[in-house]
């Protein structure tokens, strides 16, 4: 048709249904196990709009809808025969069958099926996601019959339910819109799950009693973090008030079939929902947690009588301040198996953060460190790269990563270096164009592209970053006539509406590059440049381009990181801590082939047993001091000297994350950096070490770990026969099981 592909693909608008790792993270999963074979699902909510999309306004970060569907999805199918009611608010009247749930509102929820394909397997799976919408009596069926036109208007109100996708990563944000959408989605999927588990051949037995005897076997339902944890109640809903289960076997039931993913200990991110939000919108369901906690603490009673700290610090309800649920305990509680993303992150989560609940049943608590699809993370994104591995160890790989260790044996093989370096500039010119294109700035090809894009948030420390860039500028206006490794440093990531702090930083990044990309001392030995309205495709673009990956979040706070897996993967090296999957990317590799710096665990747990105290960092290191007062007095906002006043304020005195404590540590280690990167050779050797140590890190090998050790199902490697050929030969080879 005279086409071109690539043009055709820029036009398609991101789906961008996540905040950052969590969603994305998700999306691998599903690519996983549609390759892996496994009959799963992908369930969640068809928001009309997705994360804003970013624009950068005199150096402000200003937001504007996501409007994805504007021109239609050809990927989606509506799915109008799968309709399903939703209730809401009512009342619980209590019977001589058991309770009943009146009065209620009610919303249905519309599916929508896109398909997902496994890599050359022939097996398609279905991420199916619900969309709000008003029953055709809604508003109708009241007194209020006069008022026809405002009762149609008024079928908003149901609809907004899957309108727009709250914005925060790693912040909760206790709306009552929002726990309608958490609802929303469980209550929809539950049903759906039930009716597929009723038709299947499993759940047709004759006696009604033993009915659901078999479901755990049959279905496994993985909690991605703690925004789908009302699915717990729910399902105790459905077992004990509809299906008429004794409790305690339904209990049973829901606990084997739930199991429970933790993604992040910071405390602001952990979801505890009013009681009394719960209590207007959810009335059986709070009353369902209230017995699930008042059996929990009575088991807990019974092993350690008299310890009433235990007791609060193991309830589902926190007391103070107005009553909260707290919904990871309800997670841990209501579920068979309750996973980390790390290694590190796993021993926090059964050491710190849920240690009661880990002395308790130890068994329940596992890691499983998290992956990312070689398929969109190398194949797509970065062609050249996987053409010259797929040379040198065949195509294999693809399917089962481990393979890069191959690469082992090449690490020496001059053709092969020069050829990895080839690559890396080829991509980095490609994407130097795209940002001539777009920003209109002169990038040097031939300087290290040092990247940090991900979520702003303080514990990621762009704010470290951002001092290392004036600490750097500071050292060229110096001493012009010193050597100098130029570097392009890239910064990029959405910032929450609501989070003050984050969006400060990226004014001040825009800020610090305006003064640096025009000051002719610099030249093109440094340029800064925030890249605006971060997302999927535009990681595809940056990740192959980057040399330098920048994994800096203080160590104890980064659950895992998928990000750091990608740059990896495409022949970045990376600066970073030892916090999240960064641990296991160095053990992998040999802690020699990253550039790791700065405190440990342990060490930041002792820096805040003795207090932190920004000022003596200050005072002791004349760069970082130098640094500061700039930004104090106005260096980079001189129509406004103290616009950063707020940013330099938390620094010294509330900064939780310690910046300051790992400053000296980070330039040092930069400075190491730039070291290597002016021998092109030994860099590239070691680029080679990162891409074969990089097999662990498939999302492939995660989801075997997932299917083997918590939904117990088996891959399978069998190649589904196309429509076109027969299939009798493969039919008796299905496997049993649905992870769902």
């Amino acid at each position: 048709l005279g086409l071109d592909m690539e043009e055709l693909e820029e036009i398609e608008e991101d789906a961008g249904l996540g905040n950052g790792g969590l969603g994305r993270l998700a999306a691998c999963f599903l690519d996983s196990m549609a390759t892996l074979g496994l009959a799963a699902y992908g369930y969640g909510i068809r928001y009309e709009y997705g994360i804003f999309n970013q624009k950068i306004r005199d150096g402000w970060q200003v937001e504007e809808a996501d409007d994805w569907l504007r021109h239609g999805n050809p990927w989606e199918k509506a799915r109008p025969e799968y309709m399903l009611p939703v209730h809401f608010y009512g009342r619980v009247e209590h019977t001589a069958t058991g309770a009943k749930w009146v009065d209620t509102q009610v919303v249905l929820a519309l599916p929508y099926d896109t398909p997902v394909p496994g890599y050359m397997n022939n097996t398609v799976n279905t991420m199916r996601l619900w969309s709000a919408r008003a029953p055709n009596d809604f508003n109708l069926r009241d007194f209020n019959v006069g008022d026809y036109i405002q009762a149609v208007l008024d079928r908003n109100l149901a609809e907004n339910i899957s309108r727009v996708l709250y914005p925060n990563d790693n912040f909760f944000e206790g709306k009552e819109l929002r726990l309608k959408q958490e609802y929303f989605v469980v209550a929809a999927t539950l049903q759906d799950i039930i009716r597929r588990f009723k038709a299947s051949k499993f759940g047709s037995t004759e006696s009604v009693r033993t009915v659901f005897d078999s479901f755990p076997d049959q279905v496994a339902i993985q909690l991605n973090d703690t925004h789908p944890a009302m699915a717990i109640p729910e399902l105790m809903r459905i077992f004990v008030d509809i299906e008429k289960l004794p409790w305690n076997k339904a209990w049973d039931i829901t606990k084997r079939t739930f199991a429970y993913t933790n993604h992040t200990v910071l405390p602001e991110a952990l979801e505890r929902w009013p009681v009394d939000l719960v209590e207007k919108l959810l009335p059986r369901h709070l009353q369902i947690i209230y017995e699930i906690n008042q059996k929990h603490l009575d088991h807990i009673a019974s092993l350690f009588p008299d310890d009433v700290d235990r007791l609060r610090r193991m309830s589902l309800i926190e007391e103070g301040g107005g009553k909260r649920i707290n919904m990871a305990h309800l997670c841990i509680v209501g579920s068979h198996a309750i996973n980390g993303v790390a290694k590190i992150h796993s021993e926090i989560v059964k050491t710190q953060v849920f240690q009661d609940f880990a002395e308790l049943e130890p068994e329940k608590f596992q890691n499983k460190t998290n992956g990312i699809t070689p398929r969109r993370w190398l194949l797509l994104c970065n062609p050249g790269l996987a053409e010259l591995i797929a040379e040198k160890i065949g195509e294999d790989y693809v399917r089962d990563l481990s393979q890069l260790t191959k690469l082992h044996e090449f690490v020496d093989d001059d053709l092969f270096i020069r050829e990895v370096a080839k690559v890396k500039q080829e991509n980095k010119v490609k994407f130097a164009l795209y940002l001539e294109k777009e920003y209109k700035v002169k990038i040097n090809p031939s300087s290290m592209f040092d990247v940090h894009v991900k979520r702003i948030h303080e514990y990621k420390r762009q704010l470290m970053n951002c001092l290392h860039i004036i600490t750097m500028y500071n050292r060229i206006r110096r001493d012009p006539t010193r050597l100098f490794v130029p570097r392009t440093v890239i910064i990029g990531g959405k910032a929450a509406p609501g989070y003050h702090m984050a969006k400060m930083i990226i004014k001040l990044i825009n800020a610090v590059a305006q003064v640096v990309n025009n000051d002719p001392a610099v030249g093109s030995k440094l340029k800064v440049i925030f890249l605006e309205n971060y997302r999927v495709s535009l990681a595809e673009k940056v990740i192959p381009a980057t040399d330098l990956s920048e994994q800096i979040s203080t160590a104890g706070t980064e659950a895992s990181g998928t990000g750091n897996m990608k740059f990896m993967l495409n022949g970045a090296l990376t600066i970073g801590t030892m916090d999240g999957a960064n641990v296991e990317m160095a053990e992998e590799a040999g802690e020699e082939n990253l550039f790791i710096f700065g405190m440990r665990v342990e060490d930041v747990t002792e820096l805040d047993k003795e207090g932190y105290n920004a000022q003596e960092f200050y005072e002791r290191l004349p760069e970082l001091k130098q640094a500061i007062d700039q930004i104090k007095s106005g260096f980079f906002s001189p129509n406004e000297p103290d616009l950063f006043k707020d940013v330099i304020n938390m620094l010294f005195h509330h900064d939780r994350f310690k910046v300051f404590a790992d400053y000296e540590a980070y330039v040092k280690c930069q400075e190491k950096v730039s070291e290597l990167y002016l021998n092109s050779k030994a860099w590239t050797k070691m680029v080679i070490r990162n891409i074969a140590a990089a097999g662990k890190f498939s999302s492939d090998r995660t989801i075997k770990e997932y299917a083997r050790d918590i939904w117990h199902v088996e891959p399978s490697d069998l190649k589904i026969p196309p429509p076109n050929e027969p299939r009798d030969a493969a039919e008796d080879k299905t496997p049993n099981g649905t992870a769902a």
